[in-house]
C-alpha cells in the first residue's frame, strides 16, 4: 500500500506510543509500574541505611532516577533507582564529610557519566563474553535471594507461611488469569490477611518513616572550591564507573530477554543526566536496578517507558498520599516477590549437567569465578571486570597454541621455507623465535606468512629477532605472504622495536 493511501488516523496511530494504541499494553505497563513501586520502597529505605542517610533521601533518589531515566534513557522498561552498589561507594563521603558532599558527589558522578558516554564507553560492552554475562546473571539471582535472608531470620513464625502463601499465589494465579500481575495480587492479599487478622509481622513501616512531601531542588551545601572537587572526585569517578557498569549490563540483559536492541550510549548519558537531576533534588543517586527491572520486564511483562515513569511516580504517590496504607504491607509479601524474581533470574540451563558436559572448561571456570567474585564482594562491577579479564587470558592461552611453524627444505639444500599458520600476537609470538634452526639452515631462508596474521608489535619484534639471528650467521631472510593489514603493521614497526639486535 502506498503512503498516500494511508489515512490520517492511521498515521496518527503509528505515531502514538504502544500503550496509547492498545489498552492491554496500557494495563500491563500501569500495573507493572505499581508492582515495582511497591517493591522499591523497602529497598530504597535499606540502601539509605547503607549510605547513612535519612530514608527519604533514598526514596527521593528512586523517584527522580526512575522518572528522569524514563525520558532520557536508552533502554525502555528498565528501572533505575537508588542501589546498594552506589550506596556502598558514597557511604564514606557522607560519613566523613556530610550530606552536602554526598550530594555534590552524585552530581559530579553524573557529569562524568555523560562524559564517558559521549566518549563511547558503552562500546566496551562488546568485550564482555557470554560466560561472564551468564555468571553475572546467576550471581545477581544469588544476591537477590541473599538480600531476603535477613528478612527471614529472627522473625515471628507467621512470616514463613505468609512467604509460602505468597510464592504459591505467584505460581498458580497466572494459570487463572494474567490480566493482573501475580506479584501485585500476592502483595494485596497478604496485606489484607495480615491487617484483617491482626497478625503481628514486620511491615514496610518498620523499615523507616516514609516522606510526607515532595522533594524540592537546590544546590549542595558545600564550598565551591578546588579542595571540595579533589575531595569528592575519587568517589564520583568510582560511582560513575560502578553505575555505568551495572546499567549497561542490565540493559544488555533486558535486550536478551525482550529480543530488542537498545542504545547503550544514550543509556550511559541518560544515567548521568538522571544522577545530576537526582543530586539537585538532594537524592543519593543510583543506577539501573536489576531486581526491579526483572520484576518489571520478566514478571510483569512491561516493555515501554511508561512503566518506568509510573514506577517513580507511583513511588512518591504511595509514600506521600498512601503512606499509612503502604506502611502496613508485610515484608513477607515483598520477600516472596523477590524470591520469585531470584528464581526466575537464575539461568538454570547454564548449570544443567548436559550444558556443563559440552561447555569448554575455561568458560565454565570464567562463569564460576564471576559468580564467586560478585557474591563475595557484593559488587557486580568488580565481578564483571575480573570475569572479563580472566576470559581474555583464557582466550589468549587457547589461541596461542594455534600458531604452528613447519619447515620444508629444497632438495638441493639451498633454501628452506618456513610456513607459519595461525594468529601471531604477544602470547603466540613469544615462542616463535625458538622455532627456527638458525645454525643448520641454508643461507636462503623464506618465512611464508600467507596463512598467518600479525596482530601486534610483539609479533613484529619477534620477526625482527628471527631476522637478526639469521643475519649474525650471514644468512638472508625473506618474509612473504603478508596480508595487507599485517604488511602495513610490519612495515611501520620493523626495525624500530629491537634496535637491530
Amino acid at each position: 500500500m502506498s503512503s498516500a493511501a494511508v489515512s490520517p488516523a492511521a498515521r496518527l496511530r503509528a505515531l502514538k506510543p504502544d500503550w496509547l494504541n492498545d489498552p492491554r499494553v496500557w494495563r500491563t505497563e500501569v500495573l507493572g509500574g505499581l508492582v515495582v513501586a511497591l517493591a522499591l520502597i523497602p529497598e530504597a529505605i535499606s540502601f539509605s541505611i547503607i549510605a547513612g542517610v535519612d530514608p527519604a533521601i533514598g526514596l527521593f533518589a528512586s523517584f527522580t532516577m526512575a522518572v528522569t531515566i524514563s525520558i532520557v534513557g536508552g533502554r525502555r522498561a528498565m528501572i533505575s533507582a537508588a542501589t546498594g552498589a552506589v550506596a556502598l561507594v558514597i557511604a564514606p563521603v557522607n560519613r566523613e564529610h556530610g550530606l552536602g558532599y554526598l550530594v555534590a558527589t552524585v552530581i559530579l558522578a553524573g557529569v562524568l557519566q555523560i562524559a564517558l558516554g559521549a566518549l563511547g564507553v558503552a562500546k566496551l560492552m562488546r568485550f564482555v563474553p557470554r560466560s561472564v554475562m551468564t555468571g553475572f546473571v546467576n550471581a545477581l539471582a544469588i544476591l537477590i535471594f541473599m538480600a531476603q535472608v535477613p528478612e527471614m531470620r529472627d522473625v515471628p513464625w507467621p512470616v514463613y507461611p505468609l512467604i509460602i502463601g505468597g510464592l504459591a499465589l505467584m505460581v498458580f494465579f497466572p494459570r487463572i488469569t494474567r490480566v493482573v500481575p501475580a506479584p501485585l495480587v500476592s502483595i494485596v492479599i497478604l496485606t489484607v490477611v495480615t491487617v484483617a487478622a491482626g497478625i503481628a509481622v514486620p511491615t514496610v513501616g518498620d523499615k523507616g518513616e516514609l516522606p510526607s512531601s515532595l522533594p524540592v531542588p537546590g544546590l549542595p551545601d558545600v564550598p565551591f572550591t578546588l579542595d571540595t572537587l579533589t575531595t569528592i572526585a575519587p568517589y564520583a569517578l568510582a560511582m560513575a564507573l560502578v553505575g555505568l557498569m551495572e546499567s549497561l549490563m542490565t540493559a544488555q540483559l533486558v535486550d536478551d530477554i525482550t529480543d530488542t536492541r537498545s542504545s547503550k550510549t544514550r543509556e550511559s548519558v541518560g544515567q548521568g543526566v538522571a544522577n545530576i537531576v537526582t543530586g539537585f533534588f538532594g537524592g543519593m543517586g543510583g543506577c539501573a536496578m536489576i531486581g526491579q527491572t526483572m520484576i518489571n520486564v520478566k514478571v510483569s511483562g512491561a516493555r515501554t517507558r511508561l512503566s518506568t515513569f509510573l514506577a517513580g511516580a507511583f513511588l512518591m504517590v504511595l509514600c506521600v498520599v498512601f503512606g499509612p496504607v503502604v506502611s502496613d504491607i508485610p515484608m513477607a509479601a515483598l520477600v516472596a516477590v523477590m524470591v520469585m524474581v531470584a528464581f526466575g533470574t537464575f539461568d538454570w540451563h547454564s548449570v544443567s549437567p548436559k550444558t556443563l558436559r559440552r561447555m569448554p572448561a575455561g568458560e565454565i571456570a570464567v562463569m564460576v569465578l564471576t559468580v564467586i567474585v560478585v557474591v563475595a564482594t557484593h559488587n557486580l562491577a568488580i565481578g564483571v571486570v575480573v570475569g572479563t579479564v580472566t576470559a581474555m587470558v583464557v582466550f589468549a592461552r587457547r589461541v596461542a597454541h594455534l600458531a604452528h611453524v613447519t619447515a620444508v627444505t629444497d632438495p638441493d639444500g639451498t633454501q628452506v621455507v618456513y610456513a607459519v599458520t595461525g594468529e601471531l600476537f604477544f602470547a603466540s609470538s613469544n615462542d616463535l623465535v625458538h622455532r627456527f634452526d638458525y645454525a643448520g639452515d641454508p643461507d636462503d631462508v623464506v618465512i611464508d606468512l600467507s596463512a598467518a596474521h600479525v596482530w601486534d608489535a610483539s609479533s613484529v619484534a619477534a620477526l625482527d629477532t628471527v631476522e637478526a639471528r639469521y643475519a649474525r650467521r650471514g644468512k638472508t631472510v625473506r618474509i612473504t605472504g603478508l596480508n595487507n593489514p599485517s604488511a602495513d603493521l610490519h612495515g611501520r614497526l620493523t626495525g624500530e622495536l629491537t634496535g637491530g639486535h
